[in-house]
């Protein structure tokens, strides 16, 4: 990750800089199916719009279910053909490369296109989220000729050879909120390991995909072996979920969606699916700790980085009461650096809500919190009305108990709900007494506690005096409604293929 950052951050741009290549840039507005931009056959569009201004920045092709039909038969040619799958790794990794060092080359517009549809402010997207995406697909391009099968061990007169092939056609449908490192996620593993994959990104954020997309055509991938369906997830994303013909899933979005998957496997073909859905995740601070400026900071860009508007956030502060208000005074101290301002603008750390509905969701449990009892310490205000767009500030609730809603349930925003505790036994109980289980985090002094918190906690990832550290090297995925399998690591590679035995009789 440090090396493709260090590539791409000498492109960064001033405010006025990037004003002038959003204004001059064009933008896709159509699907990606078998190598050719294509309306979709009912002829019907959605609107992409600048969360940050509220404008319309392009009509995008809203695929259906015929749409659909014509990206799988052409993936399932290209899978059944052997144009892909057949290579041999070390060629898909050299494509894979190729397509990875033409992204990277245009990291600007791309890492633009996502700022523009998503809010998500530039200085992120240009050393976060393009260097996020392009390390992943490097990362499995490189793997793909260092993976190894396995013998049994069954005597001497035969010999099982246990080998790992492509399940054949994927859908990979990504989410708004990092769309192209989480598309990096699926792709990676997915494309890498010789399937055909028909990506589906969030009506919201459609456009930098389709860019991404027509640079894998240029480095060599065949056009039936990547393709992009734009639409509304209720169409193509289910229709790609109740296909016959889909053999797997990889999601990533809200439990409720997950679910939906798989309802639709189980009423079509029983197509595998991986799942990483919501979090609710706690970040414990015990009171053996000494830095409380340094937690306060992981405290604060572990709830406020992205607007809120990421899964695994920790969004529920489980603090010792011995301490409590010490740290709150210091988290708040970071809620007025953390103030949203223009996504173009380079210094701004926090953008804008990714549309009008979600931002309503938003301000919806800040009033559910405050009906319920709880005290809001500060933020959970719109700002920025003259811009158009939708902005919300940092906002912590204190007096929270774990039975609220807003304890309970994933706002996806910008806001902390403050749980007091008194010892380490009451924040496990609390930080487990949750539906979800994707990340959580303790700070203490004491190395047992440290063992025993990541032990005890029910979650995919456990942060020991840290939060929210990752490499693509570390699976991540969630327990119990958080979802199932692992995005992330070689470990990726099991939600995209198939175990295949074969069982050799040697003559005595």
């Amino acid at each position: 990750m440090a090396d493709d950052t260090e590539t791409l951050m000498p492109r960064t741009r001033e405010l006025a800089g990037w004003r002038g290549l959003a204004e001059r840039l064009p933008l896709p507005r159509r699907a990606y199916v078998g190598g050719e931009w294509r309306n979709a056959e009912s002829g019907r569009t959605f609107t992409a719009r600048n969360p940050a201004t509220g404008e319309p920045l392009a009509e995008v092709a809203a695929c259906d279910a015929a749409d659909v039909d014509r990206a799988v038969a052409i993936a399932r040619r290209t899978f059944e053909a052997g144009e892909w799958r057949e290579l041999p790794p070390t060629e898909r990794k050299a494509r894979m490369l190729a397509w990875a060092d033409a992204i990277a080359a245009h990291a600007d517009e791309i890492a633009l296109l996502e700022t523009l549809e998503t809010g998500k402010p530039i200085g992120q997207t240009t050393s976060v989220d393009v260097p996020g995406l392009v390390g992943g697909l490097r990362w499995y391009a490189e793997a793909l000729d260092k993976l190894y099968g396995e013998t049994a061990p069954n005597g001497a007169n035969s010999v099982c050879l246990i080998d790992r092939e492509p399940v054949g056609v994927v859908a990979a449908v990504v989410p708004w909120n990092y769309p192209l490192i989480i598309a990096g996620w699926k792709l990676g593993p997915a494309l890498g390991a010789g399937n055909s994959v028909i990506l589906k990104p969030a009506e919201q954020s459609t456009l930098a995909t389709l860019r991404v997309a027509e640079l894998a055509r240029d480095a060599g991938i065949p056009t039936g072996a990547l393709q992009v369906i734009t639409g509304l997830g209720h169409e193509a994303g289910q229709a790609l979920g109740l296909h016959d013909d889909v053999d797997a899933i990889g999601f990533t979005g809200s439990t409720e969606v997950g679910k939906k998957f798989l309802e639709y496997s189980a009423r079509s073909n029983m197509k595998r699916i991986g799942l990483e859905c919501g979090g609710k995740s706690p970040h414990i601070v015990t009171r053996n700790v000494d830095d409380l400026d340094r937690i306060a900071m992981y405290v604060a860009y572990g709830v406020w980085y992205n607007q809120g508007e990421t899964c695994h956030a920790g969004t529920r502060l489980i603090v010792d009461r011995t301490i409590k208000d010490e740290l709150l005074a210091r988290v708040r101290q970071w809620a007025d650096e953390l103030q949203p301002g223009d996504p173009l603008d380079p210094d701004t750390q926090m953008g804008a809500m990714i549309e009008p509905e979600h931002a309503d969701k938003v301000m919806g449990y800040l009033q559910q919190g405050r009906d319920e009892g709880a005290r809001l310490l500060f933020g959970g205000e719109r700002v920025r009305r003259d811009s158009g767009g939708d902005f919300i500030t940092p906002a912590i609730f204190d007096e929270v108990t774990n039975d609220m809603r807003i304890a309970r349930e994933e706002i996806f925003g910008p806001v902390l709900v403050t749980i007091g505790v008194d010892g380490l036994d009451e924040a496990l109980a609390v930080a487990n007494d949750t539906d979800y289980g994707l990340g959580a985090a303790i700070w203490t002094n004491r190395l047992s506690d440290g063992h025993r918190a990541a032990r005890a906690l029910r979650a995919g990832t456990v942060w020991v005096n840290c939060y929210d550290h990752t490499s693509i090297n570390a699976p991540f995925g969630g327990f119990k409604q958080s979802g199932q399998g692992r995005d992330k690591s070689l470990h990726a590679f099991d939600k995209y293929t198939e175990l295949k035995t074969t069982w050799i009789e040697l003559d005595a």
